[in-house]
């Protein structure tokens, strides 16, 4: 034991890499052989790119209790008269040449590695699993801070623990890329945080402001830090400006065209034709004028200031109601506004009546996906496209539940090589099925029930319940209770009060 064995075990480590390694460049064992070689080899490179993606964690996890335990032993033998920074200093340093990594990196990996193994035991766990990377385990420790532990443990248990009362459906947290599983973390610490989205927001606008930094080759970066709202608005309208530029005669790509829209915006000059390379600076009038538009979702008792549940904008997450009620009250003519009834009677399943989707249907859509299902896919852009995952031509109908939207791209994918999309079934969610046969999951939108305002909840409906007759037979008793009610009404509607102050506001 000791430092031998631990020096044993990596070698066996790097002795079993060497082994991968080989069967990678095709110079492995050949104790099977395929009829197809080839496909054999690209099965083969799957299987390793799987396995390292359940290793890599493993050695994360191992890394963070080193670098933990580390910073414990040399506390706890620190004489009493050391200084507590320096000695801080000095263990970080020590991390730093041991990993050959910068003093910062040290400093953030040792105070990572103290969050993962004294506040988010779940985290620590599934990393020693392999069933979540390293960058999952950071957003777990970015997006529990400044949580209480209550709090840590709620969100921790609400993507980690399959035992949890309200655990997140649909595409499991280490099976979705990182950058998808920061926006879901940070969606849940929004809608449950302890102070409310409201104070927060009215904090966050205070520290709004615009950024420059130079960068090399001539270039600069400009940001805005701004309400969510606000930025959403902007980034639509520049993307839908530049999608409107695209043409045969056109040089320039989405992102070179959507910076140039918004330099030009800013700058005064017109319609994003006139800066940068390429375009047509003397005939802007034959581009028309897109309108940006962006979906907010809000449940009712929200919208009516009986609660304050956040609403949902559509490509950021939560937002506080009051930005909700100004957009409903002031009618923006850039924001489709939608009202959250579970009761709502619109119908959008048609069956093969028609084969293209109606623009109701196009909107259900976003609300239920919210991006592209396609695993790992962020795409929200409103030109996500409907698409039959059963195809027309095969029997497939045109109804929600035979509709995705996928990006331009993944349409692509799949109208041009073996990519299917798979519907769900009563074990599985959606997903797609790769040209190698394997399945990934689509991630699935983690909704919550909207609130009720104080006591106003409805009763549940009760048990229906049967009686016995004169002659012999059962029919159903009379209910005991109330059951769900059409509307709530205590004294004074809340309908009446909200209706009336949102669109009879004054101008």
């Amino acid at each position: 034991m000791g430092r031998e064995a631990v020096a044993k075990a990596f070698a066996d480590i790097n002795a079993a890499v060497a082994v991968l390694a080989a069967e990678v460049n095709g110079n492995g064992s050949g104790d099977a052989v395929d009829a197809d070689p080839l496909r054999g080899l690209a099965d083969i490179c799957l299987d390793i790119l799987a396995g390292t993606a359940g290793s890599e964690p493993r050695f994360a996890a191992l890394k963070a209790q080193g670098a933990a335990k580390y910073t414990e032993i040399m506390q706890s033998i620190a004489p009493p008269t050391a200084w507590e920074q320096a000695q801080e200093i000095a263990v970080a340093a020590e991390i730093a040449c041991v990993l050959t990594i910068g003093p910062r990196a040290a400093s953030a990996l040792l105070s990572e590695s103290h969050e993962l193994t004294t506040r988010l035991p779940l985290t620590l766990s599934a990393l020693q699993g392999g069933t979540i990377s390293w960058q999952h385990a950071r957003t777990m420790v970015d997006e529990t801070a400044g949580l209480d532990p209550a709090g840590a443990a709620a969100l921790e248990a609400h993507f980690l623990d399959p035992n949890a009362p309200n655990p997140a459906r649909g595409c499991p947290a280490g099976e979705m890329p990182a950058s998808r599983f920061r926006h879901n973390a940070r969606i849940w610490r929004e809608r449950h945080h302890t102070e409310s989205i409201e104070k927060r927001h009215a904090k966050g606008v205070l520290d709004r402001r615009v950024e420059y930094m130079p960068d090399k080759d001539g270039m600069a970066w400009l940001s805005a830090y701004l309400p969510a709202d606000q930025a959403a608005a902007i980034w639509n309208r520049t993307t839908a400006l530049a999608r409107g530029l695209q043409g045969p005669d056109e040089n320039r790509n989405l992102t070179q065209l959507r910076a140039g829209t918004f330099a030009t915006a800013l700058l005064g000059g017109g319609n994003g034709r006139s800066l940068g390379h390429g375009g047509d600076a003397g005939n802007p009038g034959k581009v028309p004028t897109p309108r940006a538009e962006v979906l907010v979702t809000v449940p009712v008792f929200s919208l009516l200031g009986a609660t304050d549940e956040p609403a949902m904008l559509d490509g950021y997450g939560p937002i506080p109601p009051s930005i909700a009620r100004d957009l409903v009250a002031n009618g923006a003519d850039s924001f489709y506004r939608v009202l959250v009834d579970p009761r709502d009677g619109a119908s959008l399943e048609i069956g093969r009546k028609s084969y293209r989707p109606s623009k109701a249907m196009r909107r259900w859509l976003r609300m239920r996906d919210g991006r592209c299902p396609f695993p790992g896919c962020s795409n929200q852009s409103l030109d996500n496209e409907a698409d039959h995952v059963l195809a027309w031509h095969r029997g497939g109908t045109t109804g929600v539940s035979n509709l995705g939207q996928p990006c331009p791209r993944h349409h692509r994918l799949r109208h041009t090589s073996a990519w299917r999309p798979t519907p769900a079934t009563k074990n599985e969610p959606s997903g797609w099925i790769s040209p190698s046969g394997r399945h990934y999951k689509s991630e699935h939108q983690d909704w919550e029930p909207p609130h009720w305002p104080g006591e106003q909840k409805p009763e549940p409906k009760p048990q229906l319940k049967s009686v016995l007759t004169s002659d012999g037979r059962r029919r159903p008793a009379p209910p005991e209770g109330r059951g769900h009610p059409d509307f709530v009404h205590n004294a004074l509607s809340l309908g009446e009060k909200g209706l009336e102050r949102f669109l009879h506001a004054a101008v």
